[in-house]
């Protein structure tokens, strides 16, 4: 499965934090992250992620294109909910995920069962729901 990894600025280190605690399982998939968040999440993990342009530079809209095509199966976008002003980007992400049936979390509560769920196969039915999907080509 493709998992897409975005995590604000004051979240940066929980997502760090979760994928090295859940390495063993996001290692059997293909991961794309915005330009911080996946340099981080590498270099404390190894393992391999697609980086994107930082979330300020387009990143977020990177990741919206291959939402919209489905070409992603799994979002964990851990953003700061003590913002002021809700980002539209991680909005307009949030609601394409809706549009196309794809798994998002938004906290690391959702994200673990999320995550876990997929070790178990209870995400198996994106494979049938969306056969063309193939690790990202990037």
């Amino acid at each position: 499965m493709n998992i897409a990894l975005i995590a604000h600025d004051n979240k940066k280190e929980l997502m760090v934090q979760f994928c090295t605690a859940y390495c063993g399982i996001l290692a059997q998939h293909t991961l794309c992250a915005t330009a911080t968040t996946g340099q981080q999440i590498a270099e404390a993990t190894g393992l391999p992620i697609h980086r994107f342009l930082s979330f300020a530079h387009g990143g977020g809209q990177q990741i919206g294109a291959r939402i919209a095509y489905n070409e992603i199966d799994m979002v964990l976008c851990f953003d700061d909910p003590r913002n002021k002003k809700p980002n539209e980007d991680v909005s307009y992400i949030f609601q394409l995920c809706d549009q196309n049936n794809i798994p998002f979390a938004s906290n690391i509560a959702t994200a673990e069962m999320l995550v876990l769920g997929l070790a178990r196969g209870d995400l198996d039915w994106r494979d049938i729901v969306n056969p063309k999907s193939k690790p990202l080509t990037l």
